[in-house]
């Protein structure tokens, strides 16, 4: 039943107090609402979950288990801080690496389900320590870990989103020297950020500390689920490498580093388009489009770029393996030339947006095919393409 169809139904509980009510619901709807998201945690008896907005700001169960991956330990006595830990996944994944993990949390609530939920007999390998605290006040009294694991809040005392590193709680740029002192030999930061951040920008304020003794190096994960940046983690101690992962597609991550894109030659598509041709059209996931691996991406599959400014590729045979989106085209058209009444509308680098096209065409939206308006060598170009 629909968590609003439920409501509806408080006369048939009336042996529950409002609380009680209050409650069943919560635990109704944050079931429903990650049964897909968290399925570990759906097959739990007596797993409690938390209000709507911790269940939608949480990691979802795919994401969590390549962070717990990322830092898989060589030794069994090591230990893990977890310093926002909010409903809690990220830290039961990463819990089942490491000896023991301090989940430290200042919304009391939160710190409740937590407990209950980490005693649940059998669900961990590691133990877990529950502390309500603020971030900056454990530290002062923490111990030395081997990972430390920070997921700032990105929203504003307005409830509003933030992304910028300053404008996040806690302020990491400002932590970022405690966090270094409470480091084992060999331990590592791990940093969960907006997908939305400024990557470039982020490294430089976090790799020159002062006091520090060298530059901090950190290696940047950028996490995709069906072509949608969840995560960009940062994770130090790394050499600088770049990987974009979709953990929903089959292909194997892009990895690469900023020196290799910046010295990549790709190759420009200089011909023209026709109905003779037998083209096939790429567009590289979201996760290496946010690396901002646009000339690297060409030249590694052997692709040729529509425009510098484009970053759609084009090759005459199909490249099953390659990590996007692939349509064949069928042909390029004129505005005149539609042969639909339906169709997919996708723009890149085009001087109309997607809804301004569509209404040029006078097309509806819907259908398998797709008409795609780019730059080629500088010039707006129509192309009526089939997914594959």
């Amino acid at each position: 039943m629909q968590i609003a169809d439920l409501a509806l139904q408080r006369n048939k509980y009336k042996h529950l107090t409002d609380d009680e009510w209050r409650w069943f619901l919560q635990q109704e709807e944050g079931r429903q609402r990650t049964a897909d998201k968290l399925p570990t945690f759906a097959a739990i008896p007596d797993w409690w979950y938390p209000v709507r907005l911790s269940c939608e700001q949480c990691s979802s169960e795919l994401t969590a288990r390549y962070k717990a991956q990322l830092v898989n330990p060589q030794s069994s006595n090591r230990q893990c801080l977890d310093l926002t830990g909010g409903y809690g996944v990220d830290t039961f994944f990463l819990s089942q690496h490491f000896a023991h993990t301090d989940y430290v949390e200042q919304n009391p609530e939160l710190c409740r389900i937590a407990g209950h939920n980490f005693n649940l007999q059998g669900n961990i390998n590691g133990s877990i320590a529950v502390h309500n605290s603020a971030a900056e006040d454990f530290l002062k009294i923490a111990g030395q870990y081997h990972l430390i694991f920070l997921d700032p809040a990105r929203r504003d005392s307005h409830g509003g989103k933030v992304f910028r590193l300053q404008d996040c709680t806690p302020d990491v740029t400002v932590l970022l020297p405690t966090l270094l002192s409470h480091l084992a030999p060999g331990g590592r930061l791990l940093l969960k950020l907006s997908p939305m951040l400024d990557i470039t920008q982020a490294i430089k304020e976090l790799s020159s500390i002062p006091n520090y003794q060298s530059p901090l190096t950190w290696d940047i994960h950028i996490v995709a689920i069906k072509n949608e940046v969840k995560e960009v983690l940062l994770l130090s101690g790394g050499t600088g490498q770049i990987t974009a992962v979709d953990l929903s597609q089959n292909v194997p991550p892009f990895v690469f580093t900023r020196e290799e894109e910046q010295s990549a030659q790709a190759e420009m598509f200089n011909s023209q388009l026709s109905t003779a041709d037998c083209y096939y059209l790429y567009e590289p996931s979201a996760a290496i489009l946010k690396a901002g691996a646009y000339k690297l991406v060409a030249q590694r599959f052997g692709l040729q770029k529509l425009d510098p400014n484009t970053h759609l590729y084009v090759s005459d045979t199909l490249i099953s393996s390659f990590p996007g989106r692939v349509w064949k085209i069928v042909r390029p058209l004129t505005y005149h030339q539609i042969p639909l009444t339906n169709a997919n509308i996708l723009v890149r680098n085009y001087p109309l947006t997607p809804d301004q096209l569509k209404k040029k065409l006078h097309l509806r939206d819907g259908g398998t095919a797709f008409i795609i308006g780019c730059r080629i060598a500088g010039k707006p170009t129509l192309l009526f393409a089939e997914r594959l």
